[in-house]
């Protein structure tokens, strides 16, 4: 499952974020692989919001196409 097809509320764990680089800066905002966020908002064809405790983080929908995700229950 990837990232831009998670839905508004749902918990999810990153399982892999391909770019290395990419990779580096999410860890600074404590997304990273292994990490479970909740789902925010999803704006069609737009970012993906994701929540990590007190924070808030958009992602680009291109980027989300990229991230792959499952589903925590």
């Amino acid at each position: 499952m990837l990232l831009s097809d998670a839905s508004p509320g749902q918990m999810i764990e990153i399982i892999s974020i391909p770019d290395p680089s990419i990779r580096a800066q999410a860890i600074r905002f404590g997304i990273y692989e292994g990490a479970q966020v909740k789902c925010s908002y999803v704006i069609h064809s737009g970012p993906v919001i994701l929540q990590n405790r007190m924070q808030e983080i958009a992602i680009g929908h291109r980027l989300a196409e990229k991230i792959q995700i499952k589903a925590v229950s």
